[in-house]
């Protein structure tokens, strides 16, 4: 699994004209589900993710977590980050899971989040997907 985290103001997803989902603070979760991933990998990730302390104290250090903050995560699969730009001009996706596994561990994914009691929202999967990020800091991290 690769996962690019941005620590935001507010987000949203909208495919087409619908807004499929919006939260105010918390972190967006880009998510690629790679070959070789597994539901273990899943959960060590969503535990990492919940406890990360990446909002700001009364000091200005990041020593908080998102139940801090009363922060929430919008997680959206992307699985244009399992791609490599290493050779060639055009990416290659070889590295990406299959659909239909890449779906059962991203919802897996998202379900180990959700049980943490943060408020969780999603895109939709395998949709083209408008992603509006207002990154706070900004601060943003590769898992």
């Amino acid at each position: 699994m690769k996962c690019v985290l941005q620590r935001v103001r507010r987000a949203s997803v909208r495919v087409g004209d619908e807004l499929v989902s919006e939260i105010g603070t918390g972190i967006v979760v880009l998510a690629a589900v790679e070959k070789g991933d597994d539901e273990q990998r899943m959960r060590e990730a969503a535990k990492k993710i919940r406890e990360l302390r990446i909002f700001s104290d009364e000091a200005g250090k990041m020593n908080r977590d998102l139940a801090d903050v009363g922060g929430a995560i919008l997680a959206v699969s992307q699985f244009t980050l399992a791609g490599s730009i290493a050779k060639g001009r055009r990416p290659s996706f070889d590295n990406a899971a299959e659909p239909g596994r890449a779906r059962e561990l991203f919802d897996l994914f998202v379900a180990e989040l959700a049980a943490t009691g943060i408020p969780v929202r999603t895109g939709r999967f395998r949709e083209m997907m408008l992603v509006s990020i207002e990154n706070d800091g900004p601060v943003t991290f590769v898992y």
